[in-house]
Parts: C-alpha cells; structure tokens; sequence
C-alpha cells in the first residue's frame, strides 16, 4: 500500500505533457497482459507506474496535470483490480478509495462514476447487495449526460447487486438496459472497456447472476454459448467461466459434468494465480456436497487437493 504512494515533498523538475500520451498507452498493454497473466506478476509493475505518476502530479501544472489525475485514476482503478484478483480485498478496497479521490481531484464526473462502479465490485465480492446498489444508483445520478460506457458498466454491476438480494427479475431488466446501450459505445477513454473487449460480456454477466440465484439449467445454457467464444488467450477470463460454469452445472445436478470442468479450471488457476478462481472452485465445493461420498466428491477432492496445498 505504502509503497505506491509518495511521502514527503517532490523536486520540482518540467513534466512533458507527452507522459499523458505514454502513460495511456501503457495502461492498454496492462489491460492486456492481466487477461493473460492473472494479477500477481502485475501487481508491483502496475504499482510502481502509478507511483511515478502521483509524483509528476505533484509538481505538474494545468493541463498536464489534470491529464496526468485522469490516467493517474485508472492506474489506481487497476492497481485495485489486480489486488481484488488477488482476493486481497483490504488492498482492493484501498486503491478504490485512491481512484476515488483522483476523480474528485480532477473533477472529471465520468471518472467518478467510473470509480463507484469500482468500488460497488467490491461491494460485489464482500456479498453487499444493498451496498452495491447504492453505488451504482450514485454513479447513474447524472444518467442523461453519461457516456454509454459508464451506463453499461453501473447497470451491469447494479445487476449483480440485485442478484445478490435474490432479485432475479430485476436483474433481468438491468441487464436488458445494459444491452441496449452495448452498441453505442464509442469513446475513446483507455478505461472501462471491458464491454467491448470481453466475448459475450453480458452473457457472462447473466450467467454469473444466474448461478449466484440457484439458476442452474439457464446458467448453463448461458455458459455453454459464452465458452464457444472465449479465445484460448484470456486464459484468466477462461478458468474463471469454467469454474462458474462447473458451479452452474453442479446446481442443475449435472456431477459429471461439473468434475470435467473442474479439472480444467483448476489447471488454469494454478498457472495464473488468480484468488477469484479459486473462490469460484471453493463455491463449487459447497454445490458438489450432495455428492461428497460418491466417485464425483471424490473426484472433485483430488482435482482441489493441489490449490489447498497452496493457500
């Protein structure tokens, strides 16, 4: 935590207002690698990058400055993703609050949207329906002037709130609201672009609602259709669907299946690391126990016995 924010004062030296430039076009290829690589060996890069940034900050002026606060918020907002990976959601909760703060900083009321949608994520993961609600109405408080993006983002993540409060019908409608602003996102914001770089976006969003509200048959439809287009690549993207797809196939008493999709989540989540699959497989456990003293518990045990061994 302390080791990406700068204390004490900062020489004064000129900042080139190409460093925005530069900054922003790294943050593509960090959003990239995580696909590729899950969170751990970004963490520190990711991290450091953002501290370099906080310093310019400090001794930029105008434009620059405000540049460098807006680039500086989405550094923040991946830091706290990677570490929300991580399953570290102390540090997750602490880089929201940073991202946070830099949009207030610069003003910049998309940013700051885009930093409550942030933070209803982790709201997500603590299982915080209400609370994730709350967030994403504040980030839609100015609905008529927000880019499609922002609308698509808090509505998705609305969705999982309300999920979480076993609201399958509304979950639904946001969803549906969310579809309807999808094609119209057109901006040229290196942030928050998960809805046009992510096969099936939304699919993997009711998938995931669905699995969370017991609805096992139509999650499985749902992740069947999602797993077709998933390029081999996004292996970090991939082993989480498997295992909420196991999960899915566990709710609608499909064992069988479940253990084969475990086998290649599990592959994947040894080899990137990434806590949110290993939460995904622990869920599947608890799905699994009707059949704990069959050849599928069995099964399901040695295939979790290496991650056990690594926690």
């Amino acid at each position: 935590m302390t080791a990406a924010i700068t204390a004490g004062p900062v020489s004064q030296r000129y900042v080139d207002p190409s460093l925005i430039d530069y900054f922003t076009e790294q943050l593509e290829g960090h959003y990239r690698a995580d696909v590729l690589l899950g969170p751990h060996d970004l963490i520190d890069t990711v991290s450091a990058q953002y501290a370099l940034i906080d310093r310019l900050v400090r001794v930029a002026t105008g434009e620059t400055r405000r540049g460098l606060l807006r680039v500086g918020a989405a550094y923040a907002a991946l830091v706290g993703w990677l570490h929300q990976d991580a399953r570290d959601l102390a540090e997750a909760t602490f880089w929201r609050g940073v991202a946070q703060e830099v949009a207030l900083r610069v003003q910049d009321p998309l940013l700051i949207s885009y930093s409550l949608v942030n933070q209803a994520q982790v709201r997500t993961d603590l299982k915080d329906g209400p609370g994730v609600i709350d967030l994403c109405e504040a980030a839609l408080n100015h609905r008529s002037g927000l880019p499609p993006k922002i609308q698509v983002m808090a509505l998705q993540q609305q969705a999982h709130g309300t999920s979480l409060c076993n609201d399958r019908k509304s979950s639904d409608r946001l969803l549906d609201q969310a579809a309807s602003h999808v094609s119209r996102v057109d901006d040229e914001l290196p942030w928050g672009n998960a809805c046009r770089r992510t096969p099936g976006y939304l699919e993997v969003q009711r998938a995931t609602c669905y699995g969370r509200l017991g609805l096992g048959k139509e999650a499985v439809a749902l992740w069947s259709e999602v797993l077709r287009i998933v390029p081999p690549t996004a292996r970090r993207d991939r082993g989480v669907y498997l295992a909420r797809f196991a999960h899915a196939a566990a709710l609608a008493r499909e064992p069988d299946q479940a253990t084969e999709l475990a086998e290649q989540a599990v592959s994947i989540a040894l080899d990137t690391g990434s806590a949110r699959m290993r939460r995904e497989l622990t869920t599947l456990r608890s799905a699994m126990l009707p059949w704990r003293d069959t050849r599928f518990g069995t099964t399901l045990a040695e295939l979790l016995t290496p991650l056990n061994a690594e926690e």
